[in-house]
């Protein structure tokens, strides 16, 4: 839709300020921007509460859910804002959907992703670290940086 804003549910504009934590204003910062607004400080709250990878619209209806006045521009916007800080991973499906998540593990890791259900597994790699340094000193790469996520099918879906 050209032009068009995307609300979250008619009629909920005006209705106050969204609370991320059953009360109190919602005050998290995203490192090393400038502008830290409400509406970033709930992406990176719900992005804190929730578990697993989810793509920019699952995360802008969960916030609609909530009734958290934020557009879906800002919470693509804000998204890559956390990429871009390291706070949060992102990956591509095969079929090109960018799905993000906020890891557990502050080291590098890697993820092994279902591509049915979507559950992710962080694991460490270091055979492949070994593997890409090695790649790059042959090619006179230096200051070398990778992911690395793992597609197949999770136990639980190969049952079903």
């Amino acid at each position: 839709m050209v032009g068009s804003r995307r609300r979250c549910r008619p009629g909920t504009a005006g209705r106050g300020r969204s609370r991320g934590d059953g009360g109190s204003t919602v005050t998290q910062a995203i490192p090393n921007v400038t502008r830290n607004t409400r509406q970033r400080a709930e992406v990176l709250a719900l992005l804190r509460e929730v578990e697993g990878f989810h793509t920019a619209q699952q995360l802008h209806r969960m916030l609609c859910d909530r009734d958290a006045r934020v557009g879906l521009t800002t919470v693509y916007r804000t998204l890559q804002l956390l990429v871009d800080a390291g706070e949060i991973d992102s990956t591509r499906l095969p079929g090109g959907e960018q799905l993000f998540r906020r890891c557990s593990q502050s080291r590098h890791h890697h993820h092994l992703v279902c591509r049915s259900c979507g559950r992710t597994v962080e694991v460490a790699g270091p055979a492949v670290e070994r593997w890409a340094d090695q790649v790059a000193a042959e090619h006179g790469f230096t200051d070398v940086d990778h992911t690395l996520e793992i597609f197949g099918t999770c136990a639980d879906c190969a049952k079903a």
